[in-house]
């Protein structure tokens, strides 16, 4: 798969697993894990990468003793999901496309 598609695609499965509460790591992976493997050096990645593009918050608060960091989605990472859902239309018409040209043979 092309990088930049499935780079698009990760950072919007990791705003939708933060949608409606806020999250933290672990937990990010385990509610994805029905979907889609994610490691934790991959999720670090891409929760920096849209914590710098304003899509999602950071807070720290204790847990258990521990420091845990918990993310929460922005007004900005919300519209991303909803242009997602906006472009995943055409790309679902690109891929019948395809699949109609490779029936073909």
């Amino acid at each position: 798969m092309d990088i930049q598609l499935k780079r698009g695609l990760l950072d919007v499965c990791v705003l939708a697993a933060i949608k409606n509460e806020d999250s933290y790591g672990y937990k990010i992976i385990k509610d994805m894990k029905p979907y889609i493997e994610l490691s934790e050096s991959t999720l670090y990645t891409i929760l920096k990468r849209l914590e710098i593009a304003n899509m999602l918050t950071v807070r720290t608060a204790e847990h258990d003793g521990r420091l845990r960091k918990y993310y929460r989605i922005t007004d900005a990472g919300l519209r991303r999901i909803e242009e997602f859902k906006s472009e995943w239309k055409e790309v679902v018409s690109i891929y019948r496309f395809v699949v109609k040209e490779d029936s073909h043979e």
